[in-house]
Order: structure tokens, then sequence, then C-alpha cells
């Protein structure tokens, strides 16, 4: 469980330090990887091409790790996310549910997004 935790904030790393490199160690070549507003990247190749597409408009200022929730080959990560695209700043919470193959390389990863400010409408 720690080498997947260790996997995950490695990538969460390559994203604020814009270092595509680790990728190739961190996902399996078929990786699945859907993020939480719809588009799916299918491969490894498609992936590094839509990281340096993003980074080319795109700044990760924080992606903090709440928890990692490990059940079998999966773990659930709860984070916050905040970023500038296109000159406009933003964040939001998130879940991702993560899948590894024996290697622990990651061969599936599925991103949820929570809007922030969160509202209490019944207070």
């Amino acid at each position: 469980m720690i080498e997947r935790e260790q996997r995950i904030e490695q990538y969460f790393k390559s994203w604020i330090d814009n270092e595509p490199s680790v990728l190739t160690a961190i996902f399996d070549p078929a990786i699945v990887y859907t993020e939480s507003y719809g588009p799916e990247y299918r491969g490894l190749d498609t992936l590094l091409l839509w990281f340096e597409d993003w980074n080319t408009r795109g700044t990760v200022l924080d992606w903090t790790i709440k928890q990692f929730i490990h059940q079998g080959h999966m773990t659930v990560v709860e984070w916050y996310f905040k970023y500038e695209y296109d000159a406009v700043t933003d964040a939001f919470d998130g879940v991702s549910i993560v899948e590894f193959n024996p290697e622990n390389q990651i061969v599936s990863l599925k991103e949820f997004q929570s809007k922030i400010p969160h509202s209490y409408p019944y207070t």
C-alpha cells in the first residue's frame, strides 16, 4: 500500500512540477484515465500528449492529498486541486479511484469532482 501511495504522490507532484518523465514508470502502457468532467484518455501515449497539451495552457498550483483508502488492487484518494488555466484560477475537491496492476502501475484512474465552496442549504 505504501508503494501505491508513493506512486499517486509522484503523479500529483509531476503536475505541480510539470515533469512528465515519471509517468512512464507510474502508468501501465494500456492506462485508461477518465477526468472528472468527461474526457477519457486511452494509452500512455495519449496520456502524455494530454499532459503536454494541458501544461502549455495551465499550471497546477496545488494538489493536496487528504486521505487514502485501500481495498484489494484499488486505492481511493481524496484530494484538493487548485489550478490556473487560460489565465483563470479555480479549485475543487475531488476523489480518484485508482486501479493497479501486479507491478503497482496504474491501469485505470477515474476522477470525480466536488465544486467548492460547499454550501449549507439547511443551516
